[in-house]
């Protein structure tokens, strides 16, 4: 079976809470994007994960495919192995949620060809143990994310049919870390905000990571600055970055833009 997990933006991120298991509560909304990573599963002898493309720093115990591997074996002990093959796409690193789409995609692809039954919820109980993003990837679909980002109530894509363009400019920032420097605050409502003209959404939407991604990389600032310049109507950091997104009602022209970087850009299609 070959898949195509894809990646995600935030519309709007605030951290709303620190909660006494050390994690932070978020509200938030996940829209999938058409940035995809290549995920092949093939009958074996006995499990393994081989990638390509944009090579990782590899540790089995920390990826997260192989613990939604060792999460089934924990609850269905005589599951077939497989073999993985991963062709990585998606920055590491990006806020883009690239490696928890990997994981949910192998949890619903197993789910299937291995016919354990297993319902949504199911699914969505799994995930949520392997990272806060990947519960999202099990439906896929636009909505608002709370508690731990694990917590959704659907909405209808705010940014269907817009243009989007996405920088990577190399730069890797640690999640940890920058949620070690965030201050919780409490914010106006992220619905109204949406439900609001999008032309308001440079002043109104926010994600808290920006100001401290851009004081410890000025270069992040600069492509927002620049991509508002080039005609978008909303640019913002994704997650705690380091993807800078530009939503538009035209194409971007982003050759301007040095080859350094990596650049999407495709048209909204995904719900």
């Amino acid at each position: 079976m070959i898949c195509f997990p894809n990646a995600k933006i935030n519309l709007g991120l605030s951290i709303t809470k620190k909660r006494y298991d050390g994690m932070h509560n978020i509200e938030s909304c996940f829209i999938p994007i058409p940035i995809f990573d290549i995920l092949e599963i093939v009958e074996a002898d006995s499990f393994s994960l081989a990638q390509s493309g944009i090579l990782l720093p590899f540790n089995s115990k920390n990826n997260l495919i192989v613990k939604a591997w060792e999460l089934l074996l924990s609850i269905k002990k005589d599951i077939k192995p497989v073999n993985v093959y991963l062709y990585k796409n998606i920055p590491i690193g990006s806020g883009l949620g690239g490696g928890s789409s990997d994981a949910a995609f192998f949890l619903t692809c197993m789910n299937q060809i291995r016919g354990l039954e297993l319902t949504t919820e199911e699914l969505i109980i799994l995930a949520s143990k392997i990272g806060a993003d990947c519960p999202f990837f099990i439906n896929n679909k636009s909505t608002i994310a709370t508690g731990i980002g694990n917590i959704f109530t659907s909405i209808n894509n705010p940014v269907n049919n817009m243009y989007i363009t996405v920088v990577f400019p190399n730069i890797s920032i640690s999640t940890k870390k920058a949620f070690s420097k965030i201050i919780p605050t409490k914010k106006n409502s992220l619905l109204a905000i949406l439900n609001s003209h999008n032309s308001t959404w440079k002043s109104n939407l926010k994600n808290d990571f920006e100001e401290i991604a851009f004081a410890d990389f000025p270069e992040l600032k600069y492509i927002k600055n620049t991509l508002y310049k080039l005609g978008a109507t909303y640019a913002s950091l994704t997650g705690s970055g380091s993807a800078i997104y530009a939503l538009s009602e035209k194409p971007i022209n982003s050759t301007i833009f040095s080859k350094n970087y990596k650049i999407w850009s495709e048209a909204l299609i995904l719900q």
